[in-house]
């Protein structure tokens, strides 16, 4: 059998801890470990300073809770509870709302955009139909131009048979 070396531990640098002042409020205290935390991993985001604070007013909130008996911390507690739920009803709501105007204002954008579109196409209609209507116009003057001309030639036609006196040669198409 080999004999297998045992692992070795995985060495990392020492953490740098920042200076202790000397007066350790709790503030202080958790300013100074989030700030450490944050320099230690930088994956990590920053804490915002309003999470810094609810922080903050939780540590004296968890020392009176330790001087409380069961029941009323149970009802702090409870209490706490429903404001959170409450809380996240009104931001849902709040999203909700939000989400709600957002499609309106979409819909309304898409709406007017089809509106648009039709007010286009229903233009080109128009336009296509005029020049239809003045293409058919051109075509009834050409008809009744060539009308006129036959019946204009059909008249010279008889004043010539007239002055001379001769019969035409086709007649109706029977002579």
């Amino acid at each position: 059998m080999t004999e297998s070396a045992p692992p070795k531990p995985e060495t990392e640098a020492p953490a740098e801890t920042p200076p202790q002042p000397s007066d350790t409020t709790p503030e202080t205290v958790v300013e100074e470990t989030a700030a450490a935390v944050v320099e230690e991993k930088s994956e990590v985001p920053p804490i915002a300073a309003e999470t810094v604070a609810d922080v903050v007013e939780r540590v004296p909130e968890a020392a009176e809770e330790k001087s409380l008996e069961g029941s009323q911390r149970r009802d702090i507690v409870l209490a706490r509870v429903e404001t959170e739920k409450r809380n996240s009803l009104i931001k849902a709501w709040e999203e909700s709302e939000k989400s709600k105007a957002e499609n309106k204002a979409h819909k309304r954008l898409s709406t007017e955009k089809l509106e648009k579109k039709k007010a286009v196409y229903a233009e080109k209609l128009k336009n296509k139909i005029a020049l239809l209507h003045k293409e058919a116009e051109e075509k009834r003057a050409i008809v009744e131009a060539k009308k006129g001309e036959g019946v204009l030639k059909a008249e010279e036609l008889a004043a010539k048979y007239r002055a001379t006196g001769t019969t035409p040669k086709k007649l109706f198409g029977l002579l």
